[in-house]
Order: structure tokens, then C-alpha cells, then sequence
């Protein structure tokens, strides 16, 4: 039975690559324009941002960079007021959309305070894939085929925040559902955030379920495409190289640091992924 996960992410373009999930991460490809070379290049200024933009950019940084630990009283609207020259109401529409946002909670005579961080991971949502499979009242399980640290190739690096040849964690891993496979999951880890990643056991929990733990989430970045899978990824799946794919890569971030990118490959003939957006 297909599963059908509903997310509310904020879906952000990558370039997607395939790749064998035991090699070296390939590089980016860039795409040049018309112009002749050396040719002048000039960008067009950015429109002036609307003062609540400004005021709601400040204080969504300030909490990345966790100025305020979760539950702390943040700028009271008069504090905030004073300090950018606005109007009261363009301050309640900048703290009304963070709070739409789940990044902040207001109490009517109280203040505003900074969101819980779970409050935060379930409104950006990231479906677990065990999850999934036991709310149908199945069995999941997972086989661990790859486990290790690795030096970083230059283009993974960039995407982890992470110097080229630096520290990464890999798994590859394959997730059942009444011993069918369901999903490959090829997965890199920024040590920073999980330090203890390569000492968990992924057959009892998930990766996902895991970095949601340690790392709450903050920001995603998803991309989604019907492809091909890799020789590689076919054979863990049981599939052959023909059969289309949903092939899901996502990076996440917490507090402004990269926590992880996956890729993970669904046969077609297994899995659909639904989303419902709300204007």
C-alpha cells in the first residue's frame, strides 16, 4: 500500500545529482549564459524591503542564532518600536508572521517568547519513514549496508557547510515494509551537529528520527523528481534499472548550521508522496 505523507516544508530548488551512493559526491554543474566572456556583468539593485520585513528578518536571525534559549522572553512590540522607528502596527504584522511561522510564541499581557524547538521540527515537518509504515500498521525494518566516516569531496563539503576534505558521516541504508523495500536512503551527516551519529543502531530507530532528536530542525531544502535509479540503489531495492523512481534529496539545517543531506529513492511502483499547501 502506498503511503501518502503530507508535508508542509518549504520546498527550495537543488540540483539533485545521482550518484553511486559509495562514491565520491559529484560536482555541481553550472549551467553559463549568452554573454561573450568578460563581458560586464550587472546586477539589479534589490528593491528596499517593507519595514516589517526588516524587523521580522532581525529577529528570525536573532533566534538562529539563538540570542533567546527556547521559552525566553523576547522584545516586548514598545521595545521594538523604539528601536527600528516603525509603527506598532508594522511591528504585531512582523511578530504575527513569525508566529504563523512556529518560530514564536505570544501571550496576550504576557510578551512574546522564543518557540519551543519541537514546536519549531513539527511545524517545518519531515516525515519519518518508520513512522510511516507503523501508522499503517505495518512492519518496518531496516538493513544498514554502509556506516562510516569519510573526507568530504569539495561539492559535498560546500552543501554541509564543511571545508573540502573534512570530516562526514555516511550511511546507506535500506527501509522494508513487511520485508519489501521501500525506500533507499544514502544519507550524509555534518559531524558538528551529531557527533555520536555513527554509534547509533538504525535498526532500532531511523536517522531521521535520530538528527530530529539532536539537531531540531530550522530550515529545509527539498527537491523531488521522477529518475532513474543508480545500478547500485536498483539492486538494494530489488527493482530493475527501468523502473521509474521518486527520488526525494533534502538538506536540513538547524540553527543556521547544515545537518544533514539525503537522498532518498522510492520505486514508483511502491510509493507516492503527497503535499497539501495552504495559501
Amino acid at each position: 500500500m502506498p503511503s501518502t505523507p503530507r508535508s508542509r516544508l518549504r520546498a527550495t530548488p537543488l540540483h539533485p545529482v545521482a550518484h553511486d551512493p559509495g562514491a565520491a559526491a559529484a560536482g555541481t554543474h553550472l549551467h553559463g549564459g549568452g554573454l561573450p566572456a568578460g563581458a560586464p556583468v550587472f546586477a539589479a539593485p534589490e528593491p528596499p524591503r517593507p519595514p516589517y520585513a526588516r524587523v521580522k528578518q532581525y529577529l528570525k536571525d536573532a533566534l538562529e542564532a539563538g540570542r533567546w534559549a527556547p521559552g525566553e522572553q523576547m522584545p516586548s512590540e514598545a521595545e521594538l518600536v523604539a528601536q527600528f522607528h516603525v509603527s506598532r502596527m508594522t511591528v504585531h504584522r512582523a511578530l504575527r508572521e513569525l508566529q504563523d511561522a512556529g518560530l514564536i510564541e505570544r501571550v496576550q499581557g504576557v510578551g512574546t517568547f522564543a518557540a519551543q524547538l519541537n514546536k519549531v521540527s513539527s511545524t517545518l515537518t519531515v516525515k519519518d519513514i518508520q513512522e510511516e509504515i507503523e501508522r499503517r500498521g505495518n512492519r518496518h525494518d531496516a538493513t544498514v549496508h554502509l556506516k562510516r566516516a569519510e573526507a568530504a569531496p569539495a561539492a559535498l563539503a560546500e552543501r554541509l557547510g564543511l571545508a573540502p576534505g573534512a570530516t562526514v558521516f555516511h550511511t546507506l541504508i535500506v527501509h522494508h515494509e513487511r520485508g519489501v523495500a521501500l525506500q533507499c536512503e544514502d544519507r550524509y551527516v555534518n559531524p558538528a551537529c551529531a557527533p555520536d551519529y555513527l554509534d547509533v543502531d538504525f535498526t532500532v530507530t531511523t536517522p531521521t528520527h535520530y538528527l530530529l532528536d539532536v539537531a531540531p530542525l530550522w530550515e529545509a531544502q527539498v527537491a523531488i523528481e521522477a529518475a532513474l535509479p543508480t545500478a547500485q540503489e536498483a539492486k538494494l531495492l530489488g527493482i530493475e534499472r527501468s523502473e521509474p523512481c521518486l527520488i526525494v534529496v533534502r538538506r536540513t539545517v538547524s540553527r543556521g548550521l547544515p545537518v544533514t543531506l539525503a537522498r532518498l529513492v522510492h520505486p514508483g511502483s511502491r510509493y507516492s508522496l503527497e503535499g497539501q499547501f495552504r495559501p
